[in-house]
């Protein structure tokens, strides 16, 4: 197989995208096209830059100048990446995203102050690129994987969904099975108990942090899950970020087990509410080899089972973590937030249903969330093979050109061109 050495200049013709005016900003619950900036999606705007999805370049801002991704078709995308405009049909957009995650376009930033990559940069830039052909066999078997990840996506946002509505349903609306023959004293169900978060809680601890190297005083090693990891684990991104080395009576005291509840205590960026919360199943702990603590901003919670369950108390925390009333806790000191999780225990109330409703609701619930994580196993095996074959495929070392390839339906537009 040949590759050709190109300049990018010689095939694409680059842009700035441009701040959208706010005259022209759509409010919300109105109709507009999204305003896409490289990092994520802003806002809602009356018009739109392409017809079709662009390839484009986060070009400036901090912690993703270099990272190529794909507008979708109908955004308008702002100054803060550059697009890729194509002059000749000798380049297939998916390959590129695919070679850009190979070879970074980080190298090219020349900020000081601020990143910064401009379009000159990339104009000069040279690659080296096979047939479009050979571009689309890869870009259709890397595709598959990211089809196959995306649809697992949509089921898993549909389980968690599903056991959230369930929540609200019978804890939130009182619609639980049998609602219409049980009466509401003082607000509450007959049969069900007012208590303190504290009565339900029978072990907590704050997490810990460790050693980054093994030593006689720390020789248990074990991953740890950070507050910032807990938007990613939750929606079944499973990750293994940190690694690190632990006293043995400190890790024996923080082990999570199956029931667990992580709630962050300390951290957080800028208007982000403290309150996270992460319930540990087994599937995660598999994941996880069985040796994992909370960090030391988050604190271990363990329910009495006698009294409530842990994903009764989930979707509690879940719930009270959407409505922002976990922000009644929340102080804010200079540069950190810290959130007084003893008057949170010593204060705050829950109602408790009867044991009956509590076991319906965590039988229907339980096997919902083992499917959500038994499908995040999935993905993330689906992630590593997609990986590995990466590198390969773009260097050439699996030639595809005799290969009978069956393009994914994301790519039925390029395998017709």
């Amino acid at each position: 197989m040949v590759y050709k050495e190109i300049r990018l200049g010689n095939i694409f013709s680059f842009c700035y995208g441009k701040m959208p005016e706010s005259n022209n900003l759509v409010h919300e619950g109105k109709t507009g096209f999204p305003i896409y900036t490289g990092y994520r999606f802003v806002g809602l705007y009356n018009k739109y830059m392409y017809e079709e999805p662009k390839l484009i370049v986060v070009a400036r801002g901090v912690g993703g100048t270099g990272d190529v991704k794909i507008a979708p078709s109908k955004t308008w995308i702002t100054n803060l990446s550059i697009i890729f405009n194509s002059k000749t049909n000798t380049s297939d957009m998916k390959y590129l995203l695919y070679f850009f995650r190979v070879y970074n376009l980080r190298f090219l930033d020349t900020g000081s102050a601020q990143s910064q990559i401009t379009s000159g940069d990339l104009q000069r830039l040279k690659i080296l690129l096979p047939p479009l052909r050979i571009q689309k066999k890869i870009a259709a078997i890397l595709s598959a994987y990211d089809d196959l990840i995306e649809n697992n996506n949509r089921r898993i946002a549909i389980l968690e969904k599903m056991a959230d509505e369930l929540y609200r349903e019978w804890f939130v609306r009182l619609r639980f099975p049998g609602y219409e023959k049980v009466k509401i004293v003082k607000g509450v169900p007959a049969g069900w108990e007012v208590k303190k978060l504290g009565e339900l809680v029978n072990y907590y601890i704050g997490g810990g942090w460790g050693e980054e190297n093994n030593s006689l005083n720390h020789p248990i090693g074990a991953y740890v899950i950070r507050g910032t990891d807990i938007p990613k684990l939750s929606s079944g991104n499973f990750i293994k970020e940190v690694f690190r080395y632990h006293k043995e009576s400190n890790y024996k005291s923080r082990k999570l087990i199956e029931g667990d509840i992580i709630f962050e205590v300390s951290g957080g960026s800028k208007g982000q509410l403290l309150g996270r919360t992460l319930l540990i199943t087994n599937e995660l702990l598999r994941y996880f080899d069985n040796k994992v603590i909370c960090a030391s901003f988050c604190k271990l919670i363990r329910v009495s089972n006698t009294l409530c369950s842990p994903f009764f108390l989930k979707y509690f925390f879940k719930n009270y973590y959407d409505t922002e009333m976990v922000g009644t806790y929340q102080i804010q000191s200079t540069g950190i937030s810290n959130y007084q999780f003893e008057d949170l225990l010593k204060y705050q109330k829950l109602v408790i249903p009867i044991h009956e409703v509590i076991d319906e609701f965590e039988n229907k619930v339980k096997p919902m969330l083992i499917s959500k994580d038994k499908i995040s196993l999935v993905n993330n095996n689906l992630k590593l093979s997609r990986d590995r074959l990466l590198s390969r495929l773009m260097s050439g070392k699996i030639d595809v050109e005799k290969m009978a390839i069956a393009f994914p339906k994301s790519m039925e537009k390029e395998a017709s061109a």
